[in-house]
């Protein structure tokens, strides 16, 4: 007799039949050994069926046949081509001397239903095993096949990946044909709707508000500079800003320039800081937008080739930053393995020399679910044969396992006040006294550039040197100078203040172990976060404008039309989350989280259908007098769902004058400030990007007006020769 095993994908398959003993035969669609026959899926083969298979009906969308909830959910194949695997596998199910199967697919909730759905629509019955590894390496696959798990023992794992899968459908389908029955018009085509998408973009729309009816505000700050040597910045309190009253500026600078002051304060403390935890998928894909500019899925896709094909770390898709206790005996072999790399060496001997490795912020059984964080794992690593994407990523993985079993760094932290004519100014220094784990990534880390350009100008010099001072010491104030400044309105989202939105459900945490106490309720998970983010931006809800996220209109108007709907709650979407946790970990009930879905589906069908189709009526903006025909006629610039045209236009058969700038160009949207600069100037401020060629390729370029009106792209000449890293 034959054990069939079911991999997720034919690169998984190969790897399991060069792991298992005994030579394997390939029969296209499987590998076929003397005790093993290995199959694969690719990917989700199979779906839940489509409203109109329930009902002939259901295939024209009318609000009248809403809510749709079927009293059981049917299965299909995704595709013709999913549909022949689909049948390929189960003959090889029902062979009759197949007397058991391994479920080998990826050890997490989505592997889980993926296996699920596939025996299920095989229609039989015989014993299932699962195969449970967080490494691809050969030593790690013929572990697992000795520790094979019970398939019971999954069975509220896959009774959560039902019930997300389920509960996906039924929100999709409904709120989807609802808004877009009431919305088409408006929004334009289909209004698409989801449990985790909608609540994401809404964060984003509220952040784009407060974007918009920001006010910038004028204030001023007064630095001098001293005698010894060093600057300080005035304050009083614990402000800094000068506002209302600006001329106050002008007039602590005149009045302490050139005289003599005191050390007032000198405080001097020595200040730690202990390495970050090891890497989750989210905080590897936050690190890599934030360092080379990489979106969620470019992360994703390097991490999961190291994973898979190059079997150089652990399994990325996971939610935890610890390690099992399990783990510890080879903690050392894998920094060995680090050792021949030139950039890690000295690091990873480091690690090798220590007697006991500290390990208390290291492992934590009970904070390890499904997979322990990312690591590298214990084998060569030939990072020559790594692609400049996986090189990258493996350098993050790597060097943060390596930093993690290194000391706090320690600094020197200074504060002096000074005072002059009855004016305070503050100056601080900061001196690193131990390097620690910071010298992992040599003295002047990424780690250090990042946090000192994201630091206020108030404290921008922080890491001045200063000269010995004492207090009570009299110095003198060479000049004092103010400086303009407006406040800023709140940043837009990147990938990186994205994905930390999203995992704390919209709360503001920076503690990453606050944060990591979060991790059951929020948007979605680790595996499906930057799927999310690429839907939104096939959906045209929002783009990528350089490093930035933005809502474009279609993605504001489709909030205005939720407004205030718990759909939009990233509240209420992290709780689903969380019961979607409990019901994973056999502390939830499957019943109950689907009756709430069906009363939230019901909901959203209900107050979506009672929206007045006049408040849906997108505010379109008008951008002064037409410069072509405006003159003469009184014409203006108008926005329409398409474009910024002349309102000249009345018809195909009475284009008017036919001035217009459409709203996307090269797959951007131009808003309308974007065609105000246009109109106004002939020409954008700023270069802009987010721009895509014909052949998907990235590239920025300022837009001009030609002199027949039309848009074109001028290239700045470093856009030429050095194309961002950002897009991909």
């Amino acid at each position: 007799m034959k054990t069939l095993v079911v991999a997720e994908k034919p690169s998984v398959a190969r790897d399991l039949s060069d792991a298992l003993p005994g030579t394997f035969q390939n029969e296209d669609t499987h590998y076929e050994g003397d005790e093993y026959v290995i199959t694969f899926a690719v990917g989700h083969l199979v779906q839940l069926v489509d409203p109109e298979v329930y009902d002939e009906k259901l295939k024209k969308w009318r609000m009248a046949d809403l809510p749709i909830v079927p009293e059981e959910f049917k299965l299909a194949p995704r595709d013709p081509k999913a549909k022949k695997q689909l049948k390929a596998i189960h003959k090889l199910m029902k062979r009759d001397d197949v007397d058991r199967i391994i479920n080998a697919c990826d050890a997490g909730r989505e592997g889980e239903l993926i296996f699920a759905y596939i025996y299920e629509t095989a229609d039989i019955e015989k014993p299932v095993q699962r195969l449970w590894v967080s490494s691809m390496t050969k030593q790690a696959i013929r572990e697992g096949f000795e520790k094979l798990r019970p398939g019971e023992e999954l069975q509220p794992l896959e009774a959560a990946a039902r019930s997300r899968s389920e509960a996906d459908w039924l929100i999709g389908m409904n709120a989807t044909r609802a808004a877009t029955i009431r919305g088409r018009a408006w929004v334009g085509g289909v209004v698409s709707l989801g449990r985790v998408q909608t609540p994401t973009l809404a964060m984003m729309v509220k952040r784009e508000r407060e974007i918009q009816a920001f006010t910038p505000e004028p204030y001023r700050l007064v630095r001098a500079r001293f005698d010894p040597r060093y600057e300080g910045m005035w304050f009083e309190g614990d402000e800094t800003r000068i506002f209302g009253d600006l001329s106050r500026a002008e007039q602590i600078a005149e009045k302490v320039t050139g005289k003599d002051g005191t050390v007032e304060k000198m405080e001097q403390k020595e200040q730690s800081e202990r390495p970050p935890l090891l890497y989750d998928l989210t905080s590897l894909q936050r690190d890599a937008n934030r360092r080379f500019g990489f979106s969620a899925r470019r992360t994703l896709q390097a991490a999961q080739s190291l994973y898979e094909d190059k079997k150089a770390i652990t399994y990325p898709r996971t939610s935890s930053r610890y390690l099992s206790g399990d783990m510890v005996p080879f903690l050392k072999p894998t920094a060995e393995t680090l050792v021949p790399i030139g950039d890690y060496a000295a690091a990873a001997r480091y690690v090798l020399g220590l007697d006991r490795l500290p390990l208390q912020r290291v492992v934590n059984d009970a904070r390890v679910d499904d997979h322990h964080a990312i690591i590298p794992t214990d084998v060569e690593h030939p990072v020559d044969r790594f692609s400049p994407d996986e090189r990258r990523i493996f350098d993050l993985v790597a060097r943060r396992f390596l930093a993690v079993f290194h000391p706090a760094a320690r600094y020197q932290r200074t504060e002096v006040v000074t005072f002059v004519e009855d004016e305070r100014f503050r100056t601080r220094g900061k001196i690193t006294l131990e390097p620690g784990w910071r010298g992992v990534y040599g003295l002047e880390s990424d780690l250090d550039k990042q946090a000192r350009a994201a630091q206020d100008e108030e404290t921008a010099d922080e890491s001045a040197e200063l000269p010995e001072l004492e207090q009570g010491q009299a110095v003198k104030c060479v000049e004092a100078e103010f400086e303009d400044k407006q406040t800023k309105p709140p940043p837009r989202y990147t990938e990186a203040t994205l994905l930390s939105a999203m995992e704390t459900a919209g709360k503001r945490i920076d503690d990453e172990e606050l944060r990591e106490a979060m991790k059951d309720s929020g948007l979605g998970t680790p595996a499906t976060r930057a799927e999310t983010i690429e839907v939104l931006i096939r959906r045209e809800y929002i783009e990528r404008a350089g490093k930035e996220l933005q809502p474009t209109p279609k993605g504001l108007q489709v909030i205005t039309m939720l407004e205030e709907h718990p759909l939009t709650s990233p509240e209420l979407t992290g709780d689903w989350e969380k019961r979607l946790s409990d019901i994973e970990h056999g502390s939830g009930d499957r019943d109950d989280f689907i009756k709430g879905i069906v009363d939230l589906t019901t909901q959203t069908v209900e107050q979506i259908a009672a929206l007045d189709k006049e408040k849906l009526r997108p505010e379109r903006v008008e951008l002064g007098p037409c410069p072509r025909c405006g003159a003469e006629t009184g014409e203006i610039i108008k926005e329409n769902s398409r474009a910024y045209g002349c309102t000249s236009w009345k018809s195909r058969e009475e284009p008017g004058c036919g001035y217009v700038i459409w709203k996307r160009v090269a797959g951007r949207t131009i808003t309308p400030e974007i065609a105000r600069q246009l109109i106004e100037n002939g020409r954008t401020t700023e270069v802009l990007s987010g721009f895509r060629s014909k052949a998907g390729k990235p590239f920025r370029a300022r837009l001009v007006l030609n002199e027949e009106g039309k848009v074109e792209f001028d290239f700045p000449a470093r856009a030429q020769t050095k194309e961002p890293a950002v897009a991909e």
